[in-house]
């Protein structure tokens, strides 16, 4: 006999199964646009013509930072159209006097209260408007970072073409130096190709990921920059969004950044992201679904759902757990969405699902042996985001920025000829 919490389960069950279903066949839909190449121009083929700040965001990163500052100053592009900029954000190790003795601009930040890139960055960028040199549009690099030669090349087309925020393709350096940087480069190469790639085509508005883009300086000074949470890419993504101004993608364009090699890393970093990711949900989400439905405004609803995927996380690995409890206990009563298809065609998107993942690597060309194990342990991977999640959101309040630290010592000749 079924008892009240019998029947709140099962129609909990039914309301979290068909959230899930339609917000995969949402995000599975945008994703095959990916699939049509549109032919675009060449960037080699427009002149330099914009000139470019390029900042690199610097903590304690006297391991890694030459190497960023080595790539920047070998970019195919005019090097009187381009200096290197580096925070060295309340540093107490020799980034500073490495990164000057490299050439680059150092310039020392020292703030104990306001701590965090999104802070850097906008202390440096205040800098940089006072400056007497004019700069058309600033690109954003993490030291960790290695950015390919075209890199430039790539921007200043787009820019050419009237974008004003382009955010670059982003690779891993270290893709194979454990099963975590393994599993973060996955979802790196998919997020590039079924997220950013469909919405660049369908003229939607791109994601920020925090590192290799750059934004007109027009911008930054017509809107300011303001993101300080602790995911100030997400927060300036929406930003853009309610103020009408799309992310443009570059997918030629790459920047090599280095994945944590532990779960503990890996999960300190996320929580991270998560903690941000509720900020800027509680922040934007009302303002954005109000412009999306007032105004008919597909951008900020695209972001608006964009920010609930944390909840959908959730959503899945809840219903993970109460499908191992029906597995040992047949009368639990969840309601199954197999109900609303015959079983073969749950069958064929059970396959479709396991095979997407790794077509999409195949046609990233990033596929190899290593990638195929390293799908085998991704499904384990995703499953850490539900307590992640959960965790992050409930910490929402606590604002404290913690470093990650890098230590893979690779150039961008290393990473580019496959060592």
């Amino acid at each position: 006999m079924f008892t009240i919490f019998h029947y709140v389960v099962f129609y909990l069950s039914e309301l979290i199964q068909v959230v899930i279903f339609i917000a995969g066949c949402y995000f599975f839909g945008i994703s095959i646009f990916a699939w049509i190449k549109r032919k675009e121009k060449v960037a080699k083929d427009i002149a330099p013509e914009k000139s470019f700040a390029l900042v690199v965001a610097a903590h304690n990163e006297e391991l890694v930072i030459s190497h960023i500052i080595d790539s920047l100053f070998k970019l195919s592009y005019p090097n009187e159209l381009y200096d290197v900029f580096v925070i060295a954000d309340n540093c107490t190790d020799n980034t500073a006097e490495i990164a000057q003795s490299l050439g680059a601009k150092v310039h020392i930040r020292e703030n104990n209260t306001q701590k965090g890139k999104g802070h850097a960055l906008e202390w440096m960028f205040n800098k940089i408007f006072k400056m007497n040199c004019h700069y058309d549009a600033i690109a954003i690099f993490d030291a960790d970072n290695l950015v390919s030669p075209n890199f430039l090349l790539e921007m200043n087309m787009q820019l050419c073409q009237g974008h004003k925020v382009v955010q670059g393709y982003i690779d891993s350096k270290n893709p194979y130096d454990s099963w975590i940087t393994c599993s973060y480069s996955i979802a790196f190469w998919l997020s590039n190709r079924i997220f950013q790639l469909p919405r660049y085509y369908l003229n939607l508005s791109c994601s920020l990921c925090g590192t290799g883009f750059c934004i007109d300086t027009s911008i930054l000074k017509e809107l300011k920059w303001g993101a300080t949470c602790l995911t100030e890419d997400l927060e300036y993504t929406m930003k853009l969004a309610l103020n009408g101004i799309k992310i443009s993608w570059a997918h030629q364009a790459i920047v090599y950044d280095e994945k944590p090699l532990t779960l503990k890393q890996s999960w300190i970093q996320r929580k991270r992201w998560m903690r941000g990711h509720a900020e800027c949900a509680g922040k934007y989400l009302g303002p954005l679904f109000k412009q999306a439905f007032s105004q008919g405004d597909l951008i900020s609803l695209d972001c608006a759902i964009y920010l609930f995927q944390p909840i959908r996380f959730v959503f899945f690995g809840l219903m993970t757990m109460l499908m191992w409890v029906q597995s040992v206990y047949p009368q639990f009563p969840l309601f199954s969405i197999q109900y609303v298809f015959p079983v073969q065609v749950w069958y064929l998107m059970g396959i479709f699902q396991m095979l997407y993942g790794p077509l999409i690597i195949l046609a990233e060309k990033k596929f190899s042996l290593k990638v195929l194990l390293g799908f085998v342990i991704y499904p384990f991977y995703c499953l850490t985001w539900v307590p992640i999640t959960i965790q992050g959101f409930l910490e929402k309040n606590n604002k404290e920025w913690n470093h990650t630290a890098h230590t893979r010592q690779m150039s961008i000749s290393d990473v580019e000829n496959g060592n």
